[in-house]
């Protein structure tokens, strides 16, 4: 079982990256919070604790093996925990981690299911659920170290710009999704140096997600 993997980023997507570990390049799934950050670390070295699933249905034949990478061992346990819960699976789980972990487990821990609910994927009764299965179990996620392992994001201010437009009430984005939509716009075309063409980007790969 690998327990854990340290390579060159060689690409980051929305959902995850890819690793160049001597002559292999390896896919990881990342949580949401982390392909948003790890932009700026392109051509690093970095380590990922992995946690290993199949992927798909037994039924239908269709199964693939996939490996999650977490920038930190303390969010691969947590993940661990969240994905015991009934109706959070590992894909879910990665889409609902669109802030740190502690946050997280801070919510679970006063019983904040509004917090809960504004997670990718979590409605009210999975809100309700994973406080209910989780509550009283993940003290130790809260309010945690720094994310040491996480580098800071650098934005332009275009960057900024657009990602203000695509939050503004007249779009109604959330932030976190217009992170994402930036860090894959960017990875796909850096040269772009305007805001409204980053805004004309984002929308175009938001679209072809709906």
């Amino acid at each position: 079982m690998i327990s854990a993997i340290t390579g060159e980023l060689k690409r980051v997507d929305e959902d995850r990256v890819h690793l160049r570990v001597g002559p292999v390049v390896c896919e990881l799934l990342v949580p949401a919070v982390d392909a948003t950050e790890l932009q700026a670390s392109l051509g690093e070295e970095l380590t990922f604790h992995t946690l290993f699933y199949l992927q798909g249905d037994a039924s239908g034949g269709s199964i693939e093996p996939r490996l999650i990478g977490f920038l930190r061992l303390e969010d691969k346990r947590f993940f661990e925990k969240f994905i015991t819960v009934k109706g959070i699976g590992p894909k879910t789980a990665l889409r609902a981690l669109t802030v740190p972990v502690g946050e997280i487990a801070q919510a679970i821990e006063s019983r904040d299911a509004r917090f809960l609910v504004q997670l990718d994927g979590i409605g009210k009764r999975t809100a309700e659920l994973v406080i209910a299965e989780l509550a009283g179990k993940v003290q130790q996620f809260v309010a945690g170290p720094v994310r040491l392992s996480a580098p800071a994001k650098h934005h332009s201010a275009e960057d900024d710009a657009a990602i203000a437009m695509l939050t503004s009430p007249q779009m109604g984005l959330r932030r976190a999704d217009a992170e994402r939509l930036l860090a894959r716009v960017r990875s796909e075309d850096p040269a772009i140096k305007t805001a409204s063409a980053l805004v004309a980007a984002m929308l175009r790969l938001h679209g072809a997600r709906a």
